[in-house]
């Protein structure tokens, strides 16, 4: 039996059903990510979990207990929100300690646990600090670190980094994976950032209207996606005569090459690492992206054969 199992959830607010039959197994110590655009299911999923939304069918167990018998309070899950909702007239430990706090854990083993999670964090030095004092980076650390110093079954992630600007963002993503492999909490993300879930994930459910349309290890949903949807959805997608071809796969080959397709350059975008093309074929628009590896590219209004593996 799986860590945590949710049985056919579903969610009606009135005619819209926002959860739609979902099943799902994460095992113990597994990082889980519910993905998909806004209004796919994926934060009602999580806030069943919480309990802060009661299913309207379906069940939820831990270990095999009912969670939907269990108040909020006392599943033992840690959260993450996207607005971190630190106390702003607290410290960053007492922010950190105020779940030991509401647990009745003694003052010695609270300060020994909250000087233990700052480390981990990497804010052994801001204890003292108030939220205004610091970057929206290190606040979502202190947000983080107030849901595991009180060591939860399950960390509950609803779009932590989604306040963050890229470059933060993506260093945070590392941060994040590096704390949940040490600590081993079963977590649960959701986020409607592709490249987040990817970068961070064991499995991934990509939700749509409500539904599953796929769960699966980010590999195998990207590269072998199970619906249109999936595929559309992960990355960029060339759909070409039903077959799925991720831009990255084409390359541009001599005219003597057999099945080439042939086409015009309408747009070239230099992205640094990488160029961008958009190439006009009688199969319709299709999307091409080549490595910048300082050779010369084709320029706009240039006549290409594209190429791929069968």
């Amino acid at each position: 039996m799986a860590f945590l199992a949710l049985d056919n959830l579903t969610k009606k607010f009135g005619a819209h059903t926002a959860v739609d039959g979902l099943s799902l197994g994460v095992e113990k110590g597994e990082f889980v990510t519910l993905l998909g655009p806004s209004g796919c299911g994926k934060t009602t999923t999580l806030q069943m979990i919480a309990g802060f939304v009661e299913p309207t069918a379906g069940a939820i167990t831990l270990e095999g207990r009912d969670l939907l018998a269990v108040k909020p309070a006392k599943r033992g899950l840690g959260i993450v929100f996207q607005s971190y909702a630190l106390f702003p007239h607290m410290t960053v430990a007492e922010n950190v300690a105020f779940g030991l706090e509401m647990q009745g854990v003694a003052v010695a083993e609270r300060t020994k646990r909250v000087a233990e999670t700052l480390e981990l964090v990497g804010l052994a030095a801001f204890a003292a600090r108030f939220p205004r004092q610091m970057s929206g980076g290190q606040q979502q650390r202190v947000a983080l670190a107030r849901a595991l110093v009180i060591r939860p079954q399950i960390l509950l992630l609803d779009e932590p980094l989604s306040n963050l600007d890229a470059k933060l963002r993506e260093g945070m993503q590392i941060e994040l994976r590096q704390i949940q492999r040490t600590v081993g909490t079963t977590t649960i993300l959701v986020t409607h950032d592709q490249a987040e879930a990817m970068a961070l994930s064991d499995r991934i459910v990509v939700m749509n209207h409500g539904k599953a349309e796929q769960i699966g290890p980010p590999h195998e949903a990207y590269e072998k996606p199970a619906t249109a949807f999936v595929a559309n959805f992960l990355g960029k997608t060339n759909l070409v005569n039903g077959t799925t071809v991720r831009p990255e796969r084409i390359s541009f080959a001599t005219s003597g090459v057999s099945g080439a397709l042939a086409g015009t350059v309408r747009t070239r975008i230099f992205q640094g690492n990488h160029w961008l093309y958009q190439v006009e074929t009688a199969s319709g628009l299709v999307t091409v992206i080549r490595q910048n590896t300082g050779d010369n590219m084709p320029g706009e209004g240039a006549t290409v054969h594209l190429a791929w593996a069968p």
